[in-house]
């Protein structure tokens, strides 16, 4: 797999116009020396933006010392300001849980400032860190508020940093018009500008749409040509991610020589800076070659190097540290909206009961008035805690979904290929070795089979997990792709589909298809049924399935049934859709599960 499309620092994109070899001895003695606080603080902060592309556990030792200065002299915005940049240290060491927390920190205390571009930029970099778990949504959410802020003040080259940055969701959701759409917006103010640094990541990015589109030799071209750009700006960090890029255009073209050597270039650059995740990239493209070449060893060597080092970024506690840390923050903001509905309430209530006191005559009519502004009220409030319930609701099944992927994708690309190359290897040994009777050949070939189950089994799951039927297909399409690789010879499946030709909304899509494939979960696991009718009809009034087994059924009218976790899924993603589900069983009559969802 190639890694093109690699985040690239505010910093870098911000401070371009500072001196590459700063007089380090003169910014340390200002600070250890008595000047003023804003001498003091300008040295602090061109000692960070100094070390920011050389040693990211530097950056973050000074970062701590700025805020420690900072928080002396009671500047809550330079506090922000570090812990922004420290934030970013982190997020580029693969800790991406510490560079959240940061992250919210620094916007915890932004919101409530003039400073409309630091904290556009703190929302630039929690952005870029959700396009980097795949939560796409979020990154969405937080580029669309810094872009607007810095909209909102004139700032160019903000919007042309967004306007880039942004393009990459939609590369990753395979709009790649938008993606183009933006990319080439954001070139055209950079050129305005004569912005070298701008103007590099903005080719950069339409390069990698290139190679996606297997325009190669205009990939190459304009990787080359940003390579030049970043050579005459000297920018280590920027030429490391250059000659990644490189590495997939050439191994893509064939050409495995030029592709190792400037892997192995971007590798040494990364490993003096502390770059893990760009080393995981590079290690995975190294073990592509390889295996290009027929060198199945390197490949499977750089297959450890790579998983030994992504199993140190990505994990499943930090992505739920992450995933805790936004809906903290988003529950935080919810709290203070009630509060200050509440606060107005109270307010009005003592509006009311002092007028009620001055015109006694009109108290009756106050009175009246009253009771039914209390009512609308309660009634606003009620529907507003609806409304949180249901995101709140929409929040857990989008976060499953999003997992679901996560743990598929890393499934299918890190065991599988793991699992593959294993049984490259044995394969390759299979000619080497003299087997001296037939039991050690039979021997070789369960070992053989059994690593092969293997990989089928990793397969299963992964596409159980993210099925690409339902990513290429309609609703019906993905379910009869999943019930064909059903054993017929233990139950009999029967599907009937109507009026589906039409995609759905992919959300609605993906809510039934776990829906139905929980229903069919429960069947086999439970019912020990010989035949299962499953039917989809989409008419005027919405969507109603049915899934039908002659199994051994269950009492419907004990609520005890429904307390386990597969029928609470069920109906929880059933309500999430506004439709309505329900299960008619009995012993040894087997089961039938009805739901209906309208569409809008």
């Amino acid at each position: 797999m190639k890694f093109f499309i690699l985040p690239f620092t505010l910093f870098i994109f911000f401070s371009c116009n500072i001196q590459a070899q700063l007089n380090i001895d003169s910014l340390q003695n200002v600070i250890a020396g008595s000047k003023t606080y804003k001498e003091k603080l300008n040295a602090y902060t061109e000692y960070v933006l100094w070390l920011q592309t050389k040693n990211f556990d530097s950056t973050i030792e000074v970062c701590d010392e700025g805020i420690r200065f900072a928080r002396e002299n009671a500047d809550s915005i330079t506090v922000a300001v570090f812990k922004h940049y420290k934030g970013v240290a982190n997020y580029f060491k693969g800790k991406y849980d510490v560079a959240a927390k940061l992250y919210y920190e620094a916007i915890s205390i932004l919101e409530y400032t003039k400073e409309k571009k630091k904290l556009a930029l703190v929302y630039n970099e929690l952005a870029k860190l959700y396009r980097k778990t795949r939560d796409l949504d979020h990154s969405l959410q937080h580029y669309t508020r810094a872009i607007a802020l810095f909209r909102s003040i004139n700032d160019k080259p903000g919007v042309a940093m967004i306007l880039n940055e942004s393009g990459v969701v939609f590369e990753y959701k395979q709009d790649y018009e938008e993606a183009i759409r933006r990319y080439t917006a954001s070139l055209k103010i950079d050129e305005a500008l004569k912005d070298s640094v701008g103007i590099a990541y903005a080719l950069s990015n339409i390069a990698g749409v290139y190679l996606i589109q297997k325009k190669f030799d205009a990939a190459e071209s304009t990787l080359v040509k940003t390579l030049a750009i970043r050579k005459r700006l000297k920018d280590n960090f920027a030429i490391a991610l250059s000659y990644s890029d490189l590495g997939a255009v050439y191994s893509a073209k064939g050409n495995f020589t030029k592709a190792t050597a400037v892997l192995d270039s971007s590798n040494m650059i990364a490993a003096a800076m502390g770059y893990p995740e760009l080393q995981t990239n590079n290690y995975n493209e190294l073990s592509s070659v390889a295996q290009k070449q027929g060198n199945f060893q390197a490949a499977f060597e750089y297959l450890q190097k790579r998983t030994a080092l992504r199993d140190s970024i990505f994990s499943t506690e930090k992505t739920k540290q992450v995933e805790e840390l936004n809906a903290r923050y988003e529950t935080i903001k919810k709290e203070q909206k009630i509060d200050q509905q509440h606060h107005r309430l109270r307010l009005q209530n003592f509006l009311f009961v002092g007028i009620a006191g001055l015109i006694l005559l009109a108290g009756l009519l106050i009175h009246s008035q009253y009771k039914r502004y209390r009512l609308i009220q309660d009634a606003k409030l009620k529907t507003e805690m609806l409304k949180q319930q249901e995101l709140a609701t929409k929040a857990v099944i989008e976060a499953e979904e999003n997992e679901r992927q996560r743990i598929a994708k890393d499934l299918h690309d890190g065991v599988g290929q793991m699992m593959s190359a294993a049984k490259m290897n044995l394969s390759a040994f299979e000619s080497e070795i003299n087997f001296r009777n037939n039991e050690q050949r039979i021997s070789y070939d369960k070992i053989i089979k059994l690593v092969d189950d293997g990989c089928k089994e990793v397969r299963h799951v992964s596409h159980n997990m993210m099925p690409n039927a339902l990513l290429k297909n309609n609703l019906a399409d993905a379910v009869r792709d999943f019930v064909d690789k059903l054993d017929n010879k233990k139950m009999k499946v029967h599907l009937y589909a109507e009026g589906l030709e039409q995609r759905l909304d992919a959300n609605t899509e993906i809510v039934l298809y776990r829906v139905i494939q929980e229903c069919v979960n429960n069947v086999i696991k439970h019912a020990d049924a010989s035949t299962l009718d499953i039917s989809i009809i989409r008419d005027k009034d919405g969507i109603s399935a049915m899934v039908e087994d002659n199994g051994r059924g269950f009492d419907s009218t004990d609520q005890h049934q429904f307390e386990g976790i597969g029928l609470k899924n069920i109906s929880t993603r059933i309500e999430y859709l506004k439709g309505k589900v329900d299960f008619d069983s009995a012993p040894g009559r087997g089961t039938v599960v009805a739901l209906h969802v309208p569409l809008g």
